[in-house]
């Protein structure tokens, strides 16, 4: 569990004013001091992240954010930040202060989390310090929320309780193999060892389609893309091949055309996002010329080279393939929803290191400024010419 990362956690964010005790909260969860806590207005200024289990609900993730209720230039930067949070949030809790309600921010937070169909769970805060007739009051005027101290274990216990049965009503992320194959099946994965490859590992989507496919009883074969074809002799019975985007077009060339064939990221596509949206989303490509602009987005940040996927070879296919001089900007991290409507495609990443709520997120804004959206994997199968052979798996499942 503790090794568990972030992207594949119930990311549980909490938000509220200023001194409204968002801190203390995270802390009494935690059971430790993640945040600081001070009278001082504004002591939280960048989200403070706590990775726990939550028996028996699993692994989560905390996010402590700075008030909604921030003042001047850095103040409203803080409040930007907060609602980015929301945005990549399983479940929202806002924080009243029992001693200083403010709904103006809740119908805010409201609004939002609406939008992006996060469930919201209120808690009144402080109820130490009021008396009954504040508490009834409070009571009819928020009725469905939980009133806590944090100095109360008791409270904190009932909190965990309630958290944990809204995260088990959460409809858990699809498999991101092991459902469209049967136990026993045989899987070859294609992994380069190129310069981009972390040294002695690989890297986070093949280590989690490997594991999803041990989860589900499938027989996995890891082999570079120079030793694809004699693994093809070497094993009988081959269900599926799967293979990393940068060498798309030299596996398909290599397995048969009656051995279905897919890539990580296309994979990823399916699990985390839209793969439909992002499947007619790369017909865009075909009407960019000289004036477009595409987006690449990517949400890790990394060294790139001359081989780098986003940077390099998408860019440099897109470019053979449209004969224009077409526009890349990039963007890494969060930052990403500021001036969509000025790009014709936005490109996405896998989405590896993000929850699948981030990615659905991303698409409804792309949809919300009528951007195309799509990622690397399908667009490195369109690029090479194979998309429609790597979704046939899909096609009834998507």
């Amino acid at each position: 569990m503790e090794k568990t990362p972030n992207s594949n956690r119930v990311t549980i964010s909490i938000f509220g004013n200023r001194n409204a005790g968002k801190s203390s909260l995270l802390n009494a969860i935690a059971n430790q001091e993640v945040s600081i806590v001070s009278d001082v207005k504004g002591t939280t200024t960048d989200p403070v992240k706590k990775a726990m289990e939550l028996i028996p609900a699993g692994p989560v993730l905390f996010i402590d954010t700075a008030g909604i209720d921030d003042e001047g230039n850095l103040g409203n930067l803080r409040i930007k930040k907060s609602f980015q949070i929301l945005r990549r949030t399983d479940i929202a809790l806002y924080i009243i202060d029992g001693l200083d309600e403010d709904d103006k921010n809740l119908e805010n937070i409201e609004t939002e989390s609406k939008y992006y169909d996060i469930p919201l769970l209120k808690v009144v805060n402080k109820t130490d310090l009021l008396d009954e007739e504040s508490i009834v009051k409070l009571k009819d005027k928020y009725p469905d929320a939980i009133f806590i101290s944090t100095k109360n274990e008791n409270d904190i216990e009932l909190l965990k309780a309630k958290l944990i049965a809204l995260i088990q009503s959460i409809d858990e992320d699809k498999p991101i193999v092991g459902d469209m194959l049967k136990p026993d099946s045989n899987v070859i994965l294609v992994i380069p060892i190129d310069k981009l490859a972390p040294k002695g590992r690989i890297i986070l989507p093949q280590v989690q389609t490997l594991r999803d496919l041990l989860d589900h009883g499938i027989k996995s074969f890891v082999v570079r893309n120079t030793e694809l074809e004699n693994a093809l002799k070497d094993i009988k019975k081959v269900d599926l091949v799967i293979t990393d985007s940068q060498v798309f077009k030299e596996v398909d060339e290599i397995v048969p055309k009656n051995i279905p064939l897919t890539s990580f990221s296309i994979l990823f596509a399916r699990q985390k996002g839209e793969l439909n949206e992002f499947v007619k989303g790369v017909r865009a490509i075909e009407k960019l010329n000289q004036n477009s602009r595409v987006l690449i987005a990517e949400n890790c940040t990394h060294n790139t080279n001359h081989e780098d996927i986003g940077r390099k070879k998408i860019p440099d296919l897109i470019r053979q393939k449209t004969f224009s001089d077409i526009q890349f900007d990039f963007k890494s991290g969060y930052d990403f929803e500021e001036n969509l409507s000025d790009y014709d495609l936005i490109i996405h990443c896998g989405g590896c290191m993000v929850n699948r709520r981030e990615i659905l997120s991303r698409i409804r804004l792309a949809k919300q400024a009528n951007v195309p959206i799509t990622n690397y994997g399908i667009t490195m199968a369109y690029l090479t010419g194979i998309l429609d052979r790597s979704i046939e798996l899909f096609k009834e499942r998507v």
